[in-house]
């Protein structure tokens, strides 16, 4: 799996040779389709990777630009020694700004800064993979990055084998400004101007004999949810996140419409966490971890991990629902449900229902600036054994206890911002 996260460069159309040399890349029939999208590869991502949302640590809300090969090895290192490797996160991704701002003029790679990176993008893998985890690296659908490194248009194929053989296990796509004027052509977005420069990557990453994770870093752009998992196995939802409940609510609501999407092989991407940045109170940073979690979204740590408090650490940790969001049999995400009729929606909204290995699960959001009671009705809730009617027992997923046995239905009160993971099961 791979981290190339594609930024906001200038740039041109993908020719259509771009991944020409590739031998498993099919490719549309030209009968029905003109232009660069009849000779647009087809190829699907792989599916020996990406089965689950992703579980790492990316550099870029923690370091921006100012990121070298000690702070990488250091945010591995507390992977593992913070009992987040245990936990089940591997990913360890570098992003924007890692290379020096020319391609070699002889093999038109890409160069890693030797500055930040004085033992190279594969020496920094090498130290990476030694530790039991994965390496993530970052390019650009344009050609620049977001920050004006080389991006990887027209170079798909060479990019694509470099990474592979540097040992880079994923891989982030953010579009850069070439995009579609309009709808496209009879409402089909996977062969729209935008798809189509995600697919000329996905297909050289598809060549590589190095099984690859493939992310499309798009922003919700170009109705990606309808075809993102016929390219790569997840894609951005939104603009960049930030560390304020505001910004964390208004991506959980503009996710909470396109659930449907999400499964085996292809996620929603919330972006990265927030988690031990700002001033985002324990609540907020509780309700952060959970509807990434009930969601499914990949989760990407995205702070410096040597401050995180014991609080923060016991979020990310959490067994039971890194259990949900890591469940091997049930790919789909948690739904909104309305709890009764007498509740009015909010945005987003509060309530969610989803199935795991396990049995029904309800999530609660309280998405207001004070303390409040929320309550919903057992015979409200997908799934449910019984339909809901006779007793259930609630189980509170973060304390892993039970809280007792409820009839009709439950009510929690939660502090501002603050969230209840709960299990139901018949008493």
């Amino acid at each position: 799996m791979y981290h190339l996260t594609q930024g906001a460069g200038v740039s041109a159309p993908v020719s259509s040779s771009s991944v020409s040399a590739s031998s498993t890349t099919s490719h549309a029939s030209t009968s029905s389709l003109t232009g660069i999208a009849a000779s647009a590869p087809t190829v699907g991502p792989s599916k020996q990777v990406g089965k689950l949302p992703a579980l790492g640590w990316n550099s870029w809300n923690a370091y921006g630009c100012n990121i070298n090969e000690t702070k990488v090895l250091n945010a591995a290192q507390q992977i593992v020694s913070l009992g987040l490797q245990k936990a089940g996160y591997q990913y360890v991704n570098i992003d924007d700004c890692w290379s020096v701002m020319t391609r070699d003029p002889t093999t038109k790679r890409i160069v890693p800064d030797p500055n930040k990176f004085p033992n190279g993008i594969d020496g920094v893998a090498t130290h990476v993979h030694a530790l039991g985890l994965k390496f993530g690296i970052y390019s650009d659908a344009g050609t620049a990055t977001c920050a004006g490194f080389p991006g990887s248009l027209g170079n798909e194929v060479l990019d694509a084998t470099t990474f592979a053989e540097w040992g880079v296990d994923y891989n982030c796509n953010v579009p850069a400004n070439w995009s579609d004027s309009g709808v496209p052509q009879n409402n089909d977005w996977y062969n729209s101007n935008s798809a189509i420069r995600y697919r000329q990557m996905g297909a050289a990453l598809a060549a590589q004999s190095h099984p690859i994770q493939y992310s499309l870093c798009i922003w919700g752009a170009a109705q990606v949810f309808d075809w993102g998992a016929r390219v790569g196995h997840s894609w951005r939802m939104s603009g960049d996140v930030g560390a304020s409940w505001g910004s964390l609510a208004s991506i959980i609501n503009s996710n909470a419409a396109q659930l449907s999407s999400v499964n085996f092989y292809g996620r929603n991407d919330m972006d990265m966490m927030e988690i031990g940045n700002g001033q985002l109170t324990i609540a907020e940073q509780r309700s952060h971890f959970a509807a990434w979690v009930f969601m499914k979204s990949p989760i990407l740590l995205g702070t410096d991990l040597s401050t995180l408090s014991s609080d923060e650490i016991s979020i990310i940790t959490n067994v039971e629902l890194l259990a949900f969001h890591q469940d091997a049999n049930i790919g789909t995400p948690a739904l909104p449900f309305t709890p009764s009729s007498a509740t009015s929606s909010t945005n987003p909204p509060e309530f969610y229902s989803g199935a795991s290995s396990k049995g029904t699960h309800v999530f609660v959001l309280n998405t207001a600036s004070s303390t409040a009671t929320k309550s919903f009705k057992f015979s409200e809730v997908a799934g449910l054994s019984g339909g809901g009617i006779g007793s259930y027992i609630v189980h509170d997923m973060w304390t892993g206890k039970d809280l007792g046995t409820f009839a009709g239905s439950y009510s929690t009160s939660l502090a501002a911002h603050d969230n209840a993971a709960l299990f139901i099961k018949t008493a």
